[in-house]
């Protein structure tokens, strides 16, 4: 098994980001690796609590996760499970991976340390890595665009 990790540095403090991860406004505003719609998420932010979010990528894919929160600490951890019901890549189909977000504040908003792992194989890994990098992506150029000012407050 294998993990990536991935650090970003977000223009908003760190319970505005931890509401723009668990809230299904909040995600349908950065899920997925390209600019497709967030088609459905659904979430219960409690340990034992489970998420699902669905989304198309811009070749007209769908995949959707599902997983259960395992650790919940407003506003400075959240940890879950991973699984994909749909799209995601084939060396995942049937297993279960973990991800953890921890949330630091920093002089210009949060430092987020993403964290994915129990991945099943290098390919999966590097193809996890990609479509994170895109959600994350996402997730920082929202807060940019809102002005610093707006999500420090």
């Amino acid at each position: 098994m294998t993990s990536l990790t991935l650090v970003r540095r977000i223009a908003a403090r760190p319970s505005i980001v931890f509401d723009a991860l668990t809230t299904p406004d909040g995600i349908a505003g950065w899920w997925g690796p390209d600019d497709g719609p967030v088609l459905a998420a659904e979430t219960d932010v409690r340990v034992g609590g489970h998420f699902r979010v669905r989304f198309r990528m811009l070749d007209g894919r769908e995949h959707e996760s599902t997983g259960e929160y395992t650790e919940v600490a407003k506003p400075t951890r959240l940890a879950m499970t991973w699984r994909w019901t749909e799209g995601g890549e084939a060396q995942e189909a049937g297993e279960e991976s973990r991800v953890e977000i921890d949330l630091r504040p920093i002089d210009t908003g949060t430092e987020l340390t993403f964290t994915h792992s129990r991945l099943q194989t290098e390919v999966s890994r590097d193809s996890h890595k990609k479509g994170w990098i895109g959600a994350l992506d996402k997730l920082e150029r929202q807060f940019a665009n809102d002005g610093p000012q707006r999500a420090l407050m």
